[in-house]
Formats: structure tokens, C-alpha cells, sequence
């Protein structure tokens, strides 16, 4: 289970758009229509978030202990992923400026074009993370689905900052410490989230961080890679945009 980080944040094409759980990001109106995706969004991050914490708080050992919210938080993201899937084709469609029927057929296939990784990141949550997570685990490893419900905790801010540039207010302290807690909160809980659960591990079964890939089985480190990799990919997206912002030279005063 892995969410939406950022998306094309007012146009600007190096913006991410991933997360571990959630994610349509589109802005918030179009043509005088107002957007709640971005609310949507922080809403299950924050209920995510919370579920994360009280799931890993309750699970003193890492791989038996059982709390019912990491079972039944999964069907809540079922019909959010639909609806944040659903979200995402809307805005290419308002986007495009044509919404006649004639258009739709190409609408949706630039849609699948440029949201190639997105979509593909939905596919998997739904049709393998989901399963694995309801069924295919039996009784094992409630605090790993607690540490990846902790992921969207970088999702408010990754939206409030899609607001502000809505506001056209990138120029403002709120922006840029906004940006700085987006960047601290997505390296810590989509980050050093995959070595902090081998290190819980490990502290279980006493191993060092070092042994546990030795000590697991390997679709389990292959499934971390391909969570992890991602979300490298989104950071680096995300310190690039964030260079720009603090090297950008200051505006001159008149006079």
C-alpha cells in the first residue's frame, strides 16, 4: 500500500506525482469548478496517519502482534483509489479544453500517457497490495501495515503547497517552510520507512540491519525495492523543485 506524493503543481512538469497511498492532484478549480481532490487527499492521509500510528504503537512484537485497523483501513482505500484514479482522468479531461465526446478516446489515451507511472502504482495497490494485505499475509506482519499507512504523512503538506501556489503565493515564509517540512516528512516516512521495518525486525529476531535481507524471504525485498524505488525518484523531483525555489534570485526593489 504506497500513496501519491505531488503532482503537476500548476503546470510545472518536474513536479512529482506519487505516494504510497494516495493521490490525484489536480488544481483546485477549474473553470469555476471547485476541486475537493486536494482535500480528499489530505483527509485519508491524515486518517492514514493516525491508523499507522496506533497500529505500530499496538504491536509490541513485529511479526505476530494483531491490531484490527490493518485489515479494515485497507477497504477504505479500495473505493479511495477508484475515486482518486477517477480524479486524476478529470482533470486531463478539463485540462484539454474540449469536452466533447469525439475527444474522449484521445483524452483518455493522453491521460494513460502521461500518468504512465501513476496509474500503474493504482493497478498494483489495488490488484496486489490489496490482496496481500486482506488475505495473502494470513495473520502475520499488522505493524509493517502500520508503517506504510505512516507514508501519507507528507500528503497535507504536498497539498497545502499546491494551494498556495493556486494563491500565487511561492514568494511567501508559509511556502517555503511548507516545502521544508514536505521534503523532511516524505524522507522520513517514505524514506528511511523501509529501513526502519528491517531494523524493527531485526531488533525482534536479533539481527543487524545489515543481516535482515539475509534473513527474509526475497519477494519480500523484492516488493520493498519496488515500493522504495519510486519514492526515490519523487524525493529527487522534489529537492530539484526545491533547489530551484531557494536559488531562485530575490526580486529586485524599485527605485
Amino acid at each position: 500500500m504506497t500513496a501519491t506524493l505531488t503532482g503537476r503543481e500548476a503546470g510545472d512538469p518536474s513536479a512529482p506525482r506519487g505516494p504510497l497511498l494516495s493521490g490525484s492532484r489536480c488544481p483546485p478549480s477549474h473553470r469555476g469548478r471547485n476541486d475537493p481532490s486536494w482535500l480528499v487527499s489530505s483527509v485519508q492521509a491524515v486518517l492514514a496517519t493516525g491508523s499507522g500510528i496506533i497500529i505500530i504503537r499496538s504491536c509490541s512484537h513485529v511479526i505476530t502482534d494483531r491490531h484490527w485497523l490493518a485489515r479494515e483501513y485497507v477497504w477504505f482505500l479500495i473505493p479511495y483509489m477508484i475515486y482518486d484514479s477517477y480524479a486524476m482522468y478529470l482533470c486531463e479531461w478539463y485540462r484539454t479544453g474540449d469536452q466533447s465526446s469525439k475527444h474522449t478516446l484521445t483524452i483518455f489515451r493522453n491521460f494513460l500517457s502521461k500518468n504512465r507511472l501513476m496509474i500503474t502504482h493504482h493497478a498494483v495497490i489495488l490488484f496486489v497490495l490489496v490482496p496481500v494485505a486482506q488475505r495473502l499475509r494470513g495473520e502475520l506482519g499488522d505493524f509493517f501495515v502500520g508503517c506504510i499507512f505512516m507514508a501519507e504523512l507528507s500528503t497535507p503538506f504536498v497539498s497545502l503547497g499546491r494551494v498556495l501556489i493556486q494563491l500565487k503565493q511561492q514568494h511567501t515564509l508559509l511556502y517555503k517552510v511548507n516545502g521544508i517540512l514536505t521534503l523532511t516528512t516524505f524522507f522520513l516516512c517514505r524514506i528511511l520507512l523501509f529501513p526502519f521495518m528491517y531494523w524493527s525486525y531485526g531488533q525482534q529476531q536479533g539481527l543487524s540491519l545489515l543481516q535482515v535481507p539475509f534473513h527474509i524471504p526475497f519477494y519480500c525485498n523484492v516488493a520493498n525495492a519496488f515500493l522504495i524505488a519510486p519514492q526515490i525518484y519523487w524525493f529527487s523531483l522534489l529537492c530539484k523543485k526545491a533547489a530551484r525555489l531557494f536559488d531562485a534570485p530575490p526580486a529586485k526593489k524599485d527605485g
